[in-house]
């Protein structure tokens, strides 16, 4: 087991998520945070995001990963020079316009803060915070209507100093998860990739994480509840999940507003669905 795995109980200064990311969960910490367990020691997160889990939990050791290259290597240069990071995306702030946000866009910096200060700026001022890429792998989110570049709950210290006790990774989800023993806790929240809650992300989740994928993570979380994990498992409030996770943990009913749907009505009937493997929530 990596260096960073079995360390001490959870002392961090408590660090925000600095990134805005489609499907974040800081709804389920402010909502629902009795469905994480208050002991975690080891934490495993395969499909990171903007970490507000990860953030919420502060634990000394485990894995953090995703098989987005631009946002492990955002999170690896937060980790490594928070000041360099900082000092570039204080100077997009400076030239931050409509048309500098184009020129970022298409940008391809080399250096390891200023491609991390790249992301989190195209983050905070594109469309909705939605990260997606072309065919060719290019960004290709539209300018949105936010312009503060740089926020009061940026604390770029405090997040390098809580990424240093974990290892971070750009992998597979199933060499995260492998890698969690008796005891560990696994936060599991893949792309949702059937049609809920009137997903308009749907035909994208698909490219980018298939039903085959889906079958490949239900696979691998009974391997880990058979090994002694504590897993707590998110996915979209749907019978063909409901089927794949049937008898593997408790199902919980997590109702929520929609910002996809128009009518307010419609926004009070959403759900997700959230299974706790291992463990009984508080």
């Amino acid at each position: 087991m990596d260096a960073a795995v079995g360390s001490s109980p959870n002392v961090h200064a408590q660090s925000e998520p600095f990134l805005k990311w489609a499907g974040g969960k800081r709804w389920l910490i402010q909502r629902f945070p009795n469905l994480i367990p208050s002991d975690v020691r080891n934490y495993f997160e395969p499909f990171l995001g903007s970490g507000a889990v990860y953030f919420h939990v502060r634990p000394f050791g485990g894995i953090i990963s995703d098989l987005n290259e631009d946002l492990v290597a955002t999170y690896l240069a937060l980790r490594d020079d928070p000041k360099g990071v900082k000092s570039a995306l204080e100077k997009h702030s400076k030239k931050h316009s409509d048309e500098y946000y184009y020129e970022v866009r298409a940008s391809k910096p080399t250096k390891t803060s200023s491609r991390a200060a790249r992301l989190i700026y195209l983050n905070r001022t594109c469309w909705n915070g939605l990260y997606r890429v072309n065919k060719k792998g290019q960004f290709n989110v539209p300018r949105g209507t936010k312009n503060s570049v740089l926020l009061p709950s940026d604390d770029f210290a405090a997040i390098s100093a809580q990424l240093k006790s974990i290892n971070i990774d750009c992998c597979d989800f199933e060499s995260t998860i492998e890698r969690a023993d008796e005891g560990d806790f696994a936060f599991i929240d893949p792309p949702y990739t059937v049609k809920h809650n009137m997903n308009g992300f749907l035909k994208y989740n698909q490219s980018i994480f298939s039903w085959d994928d889906q079958i490949r993570l239900s696979k691998a979380i009974v391997r880990a509840r058979e090994r002694g994990v504590r897993l707590l498992v998110l996915n979209a409030n749907h019978s063909s999940i409901r089927d794949l996770y049937r008898n593997v943990g408790q199902f919980v009913r997590l109702p929520r507003h929609s910002v996809l749907a128009a009518s307010s009505d419609f926004r009070a009937e959403t759900s997700e669905l959230a299974i706790t493997v291992n463990y009984q929530k508080a």
